[in-house]
């Protein structure tokens, strides 16, 4: 089943800043006959441990909010902030090192090394930013026992069922000082029950303190929410606990 959350009022106070704010966000694209609006004036807070569920059908939004949000695309106007910062008036590389550092993605698909087990994929961001490779594979285990996989540290990719994989990419997207989780559509492939687990992943790394914003078509998957955000041609249409 999927676990509820707690409600996220208890968790929102006046001292807390948002981990990740999307400012009047538009994007355009140039066609020969007539721009095509993706983005209106999209404008949204995530605060630290919610998780924001974004509920949308194909083509009305989701995936280009998303992409801004994580400094992958850039809004024709409007910017984002994470943890109070600016990121698109920052250099390519200064980008790259955001999403290194600030931020995790989860998307369809895992995406993991193949070459590597479990505990080496999600180890792999602590590494890169300079830990040694011992504590590196010490917090990794420590992350996926939180998350149920204590019995599969060893285990390549290939030897995962698809919620398993995706529970270690949602492992591996928050470990360092990651706070925001960006998940676009990381359920779309598994099963209902695989996918409720990876939810309920992502759940519990919010529980910790994490900031997630989750895009979904699905209703049921909504529920473990703090809030639902509904988005229609562009355009944020309702904002709901």
């Amino acid at each position: 089943m999927i676990e509820q959350l707690p409600d996220s009022d208890g968790r929102i106070r006046e001292d807390l800043a948002p981990a990740l704010e999307v400012i009047e966000v538009t994007k355009r694209y140039p066609r020969r006959s007539q721009d095509v609006c993706a983005l209106a004036g999209v404008s949204l807070e995530l605060w630290p441990g919610e998780l924001v569920m974004l509920v949308g059908a194909s083509g009305s939004g989701k995936t280009t909010l998303l992409s801004i949000a994580a400094g992958l695309d850039t809004p024709t106007t409007g910017e984002v902030r994470l943890g109070g910062r600016s990121i698109h008036d920052r250099s390519s590389r200064e980008r790259r090192r955001y999403r290194r550092r600030g931020l995790g993605l989860v998307f369809q698909e895992a995406s993991l090394i193949a070459t590597l087990t479990a505990v080496e994929n999600v180890s792999l961001p602590l590494e890169l930013l300079g830990m040694p490779e011992a504590q590196a594979l010490d917090a990794a285990a420590s992350r996926l026992g939180g998350l149920g996989l204590a019995a599969h540290l060893d285990r390549f990719p290939d030897e995962l069922s698809g919620g398993e994989a995706q529970r270690v990419a949602v492992a591996r997207a928050v470990m360092g000082d990651r706070k925001v989780l960006l998940g676009d559509e990381p359920t779309a492939s598994l099963d209902r029950r695989n996918g409720i687990e990876v939810i309920n992943a992502i759940a519990t790394m919010c529980a910790a303190g994490s900031a997630a914003i989750v895009a979904t078509h699905d209703q049921d998957m909504a529920r473990v929410a703090h809030r639902v955000v509904r988005i229609r041609d562009g355009k944020l249409c309702e904002d709901a606990g």
